[in-house]
């Protein structure tokens, strides 16, 4: 085999580059830099030739300082409403934030099913990311997440985790839950609406146990009758859900919101059908979002603290660059507090 031609470049080389010359795809390359089998020597010594010629060095120091990084954030395309509620909105911020001053980039990618993340963030930079922030589950499910940890990327979930060695931050939502449900029930309510949310969501699952274990635990029954399904079709998806509970022959006297999205459109619901909050039924919500504070009247929930989240994800991941063998895996949650507004009062009689 003929080695390559002397190789020049004006600008400073990166796996595109390499690839090109080479005569090979971008996942050849990364296969090379990383390590990887799954390609014959010949290619690989044709890459690592073309490497030495254009002078690309993965995980180039300078002046003896680690170069920084580039860490990728995943996450599900989020709807118009949701990205205007807040909560990934602060979560995002954190971690933007917190890669600034740790003098790292963030590159900001969104999942789509049957697509590569890890090869489509390749093609899109010319090189792999350093390390990539997996935000919530959903529709980035438990076998997406192994295969991108499988093919030895850094990877740090945040409002998720697995049980298969991966660093996570999530928040209490267990106890969050259970501390809100708490809230009314100390407030003397016995009859309480739940207003649960998609099931592919661990976040909003773990929430709902613990709304369910606090009624349990007070010798409430769970009655199917006050838990509706979710059901999409307005911004607000609590509202058709409050709507079935408001057309019981008894409705509740307080409701449960596995967040403060399906508590605003479960207040609008009310207020439609002529009641009032927390006259007619008490409401509490979880996220503690930016509008949660002007509602009328202001909604009672729990705080997470999603802006910390962001910045605690960094940190793992930043410690997992600089020192990967010095972490073992682990959860990482983070507490959170009830905030007491408006929305709640005793029932009625």
């Amino acid at each position: 085999m003929s080695k390559p031609e002397k190789i020049t470049t004006k600008s400073e080389p990166n796996m595109r580059a390499v690839a090109k010359a080479a005569g090979v795809s971008l996942s050849t390359v990364s296969l090379v830099v990383n390590g990887k089998p799954g390609i014959g020597e010949e290619t690989r010594s044709r890459v690592l030739h073309v490497m030495n010629e254009l002078g690309y060095v993965p995980d180039r120091r300078r002046n003896g300082i680690l170069a920084p990084k580039v860490f990728g954030l995943l996450m599900e395309s989020l709807t118009v409403p949701s990205s205007d509620e807040g909560f990934y909105q602060q979560v995002v911020a954190g971690i933007e934030e917190s890669a600034y001053r740790l003098g790292h980039h963030l590159l900001l990618h969104l999942y789509r099913p049957n697509v590569d993340p890890l090869n489509s963030i390749r093609e899109l930079m010319g090189r792999d990311v350093d390390g990539l922030i997996i935000a919530n589950d959903g529709d980035i499910t438990e076998e997406v997440i192994c295969k991108i940890a499988a093919a030895g990327c850094p990877v740090v979930l945040v409002e998720n985790y697995l049980e298969d060695g991966i660093h996570s931050v999530t928040a209490d939502n267990f106890t969050a839950g259970r501390r809100v449900t708490e809230h009314l029930i100390q407030l003397g309510h016995r009859r309480i609406g739940t207003l649960a949310g998609p099931d592919k969501y661990s976040s909003l699952h773990h929430r709902l146990r613990g709304h369910l274990i606090a009624l349990l635990e007070h010798d409430l029954s769970i009655d199917p009758q006050l838990q509706p399904p979710p059901v999409s079709g307005r911004p607000h998806k609590g509202y058709l859900q409050m709507q079935q509970l408001l057309a019981l022959p008894e409705p509740p006297t307080a409701v449960f919101a596995v967040s403060d999205k399906s508590a605003f459109g479960a207040m609008e619901a009310i207020k439609d059908a002529g009641l009032r909050i927390p006259d007619d039924i008490s409401i509490v919500g979880i996220d503690d979002v930016r509008s949660s504070a002007y509602t009328f009247p202001p909604l009672t929930t729990y705080h997470v603290p999603k802006y910390r989240m962001g910045e605690m994800t960094v940190m793992i991941m930043h410690n997992l660059i600089t020192s990967p063998d010095a972490y073992p895996p682990a959860r990482t949650v983070l507490l959170g507090h009830l905030v007491v507004r408006e929305s709640c009062g005793p029932p009625r009689g």
